[in-house]
């Protein structure tokens, strides 16, 4: 009966899951069709892609769920199925990346220690920004869990197992995790266009910076940067991936055994100095409430999973066509070869037992394909060249989009302070490893 019970929670919605898809799709080509809205900010500019245009509506969708006819009504289960599929389909872009980096290791190798080295702008960079500002708006013990990291699922179990999600840093943690989650890509990929903008950075270095461990970030700094240097977008794009690549598995280590104690070390020393005289401003622990109607998230078994690259590839040709003006037909092999790398990485990490995360599996199987001594490698790629990674990161915030409105009512619990000093974490890991990265590719 339990079983029964099991599965009945985590069985999927066929008219939800046509419903996403439907809105997706329609979303994502809008935003392509919209195209890049360019704003002069003075000494630099910001350019809004399709990607934000579809992180935007879909989000508007959500919020205005109860005043839309029921085709455009996007329940909670829907949001957490918006999510879901969001996290199944950042394989794609990863796979695209991955792609893009095999046939570039060489170029890699020359930049090997900035590639090392730039990781350390992750670890320091967010405690930089982060932790003073915090002290200063009087935010105590949760600035650690606030900025010892970006505060994704690995920086929530490290905290989890150090401290208690009870804890004021597992508040902390949790605060920037909703923070980046709601806005993050918003915020990351207006900042990371506006300092392109500027020319103080060799835009390599940027795409460094860019790789900070969390998929749907790097792909909207990515974007940004790269509509600043279109002549130089799938270089960027390789060295983003490079880079993502050493955060989400090295990375989750210096987190552990070094970022989380410096954070430490600097709130003990920090805390006499710029907190002294602050009157404490604490995180809700009402931001850890569950919401008023109770939703368990569904579950994506493999057939789903590959329905839902099947239908991302869909809209990625559509988007392919539409933004960047290649035949579908052309990009077709493309998509399918993305798909296969996906679905190998997929197996494998399932076969494993899951000890190294997918992303890495798949990032390992699509560089394999484009590798200069794999057959074949110059087809592959000249194959999934057709296929604009910016035509792949619109779906992507279009899933994303769909999905925040759920998250609302926590992001409104946790107040400007925990907020302002999530945001600044964010910008410290990108501006630290840019700032590393430079030292080592302005010569290239």
């Amino acid at each position: 009966m339990s079983t029964e019970m099991q599965r009945a929670k985590t069985a999927l919605n066929l008219g939800s899951v046509v419903q996403i898809f439907a809105l997706a799709l329609v979303i994502a080509a809008l935003s392509e069709w919209l195209g890049p809205l360019p704003i002069e900010l003075g000494v630099g500019r910001v350019v809004l892609l399709p990607m934000i245009w579809a992180l935007l509506i879909g989000l508007v969708l959500g919020l205005l769920n109860k005043r839309l006819p029921s085709p455009l009504k996007i329940s909670l289960y829907s949001q957490h199925l918006a999510a879901a599929i969001l996290s199944s389909a950042l394989f794609l872009f990863i796979a695209k990346l991955g792609l893009l980096v095999g046939g570039s290791l060489p170029q890699l190798a020359q930049v090997g220690w900035g590639l090392v080295l730039q990781e350390l702008g992750n670890l320091v960079g967010c405690i930089m920004l982060g932790m003073p500002v915090a002290l200063l708006l009087g935010i105590k013990r949760e600035a650690i869990g606030a900025t010892f990291s970006i505060g994704r699922e690995p920086g929530l179990a490290i905290v989890g197992e150090r401290f208690g999600m009870d804890s004021p840093e597992g508040r902390g943690v949790l605060a920037e995790y909703i923070t980046g989650t709601l806005i993050g890509a918003i915020f990351i990929s207006v900042l990371a266009g506006f300092v392109s903008s500027l020319n103080i950075f060799h835009p390599l270095a940027l795409g460094m910076g860019a790789g900070v461990g969390s998929g749907s970030m790097t792909a909207a700094a990515v974007g940004a940067i790269a509509a600043q240097h279109p002549e130089m977008a799938d270089q960027i794009a390789t060295f983003a991936a490079a880079a993502n690549l050493i955060a989400t598995t090295v990375g989750t280590y210096l987190t552990l055994f070094i970022s989380l104690p410096l954070a430490v070390r600097a709130y003990r020393f920090l805390e006499p100095i710029l907190g002294r005289n602050r009157k404490a401003v604490a995180v809700e622990q009402s931001v850890t409430a569950e919401p008023q109607e109770t939703v368990h998230a569904p579950v994506l078994g493999l057939g789903m999973r590959l329905a839902s690259w099947l239908l991302v590839g869909a809209m990625v040709l559509i988007g392919n066509r539409i933004g960047y003006g290649v035949p579908m037909l052309d990009a077709l092999p493309g998509v399918l070869i993305i798909i296969l790398a996906v679905l190998v990485g997929d197996l494998i990490y399932v076969g494993t037992r899951r000890k190294l995360p997918a992303v890495c599996w798949i990032s390992f199987i699509a560089m394999a394909m484009t590798f200069p001594h794999t057959p074949y490698a110059a087809e592959v790629a000249a194959l999934t060249g057709k296929v604009s990674f910016l035509a792949m990161i619109t779906p992507m915030l279009t899933f994303a989009g769909l999905s925040l409105a759920k998250d609302i009512p926590a992001f409104r619990r946790l107040g400007w302070r925990i907020v302002v000093v999530s945001l600044l974490a964010n910008a410290g890991v990108f501006l630290a490893a840019t700032v590393i990265a430079q030292s080592f590719v302005h010569t290239m």
